[in-house]
């Protein structure tokens, strides 16, 4: 099955909020699995048992993960300063940075280069 056509437009910003609150809630769900297993562990379940206990770390983890996620995908789509990463003008913007790492890996090799074989 051949894969999916790409597409640049990334949609509205509706729909990036909402994947980055489903995105932060995965993680947020993980997270709560983590340390809500370690507290259970360290300290024992609580008189509510070990399900409800396990459950409201998970779900307040992913309530607050999903939620800062979703504003931070708003944020980063809305930004003024945001480009897209494969436009000619990025390539242009980024080539004195690569053009000095690439004198900067030259400089490095040179020198490795020298400093074999001496003690």
């Amino acid at each position: 099955m051949p894969p999916p056509p790409s597409t640049t437009a990334g949609g509205s910003t509706f729909d990036k909020m909402k994947m980055g609150a489903v995105m932060g809630t995965g993680v947020g769900l993980t997270i709560g699995f983590i340390f809500g297993s370690f507290s259970i562990m360290r300290a024992g379940p609580g008189p509510r048992g070990v399900v409800a206990t396990l459950s409201q770390y998970m779900l307040s983890s992913a309530a607050t993960f999903g939620f800062f996620m979703s504003i931070g995908s708003v944020i980063r789509t809305e930004s003024p300063y945001a480009l897209p990463a494969s436009t000619p003008e990025t390539v242009r913007a980024m080539s004195p940075y690569r053009d000095a790492w690439r004198r900067s890996q030259r400089k490095l090799e040179v020198e490795v280069r020298e400093g074999t074989g001496r003690e």
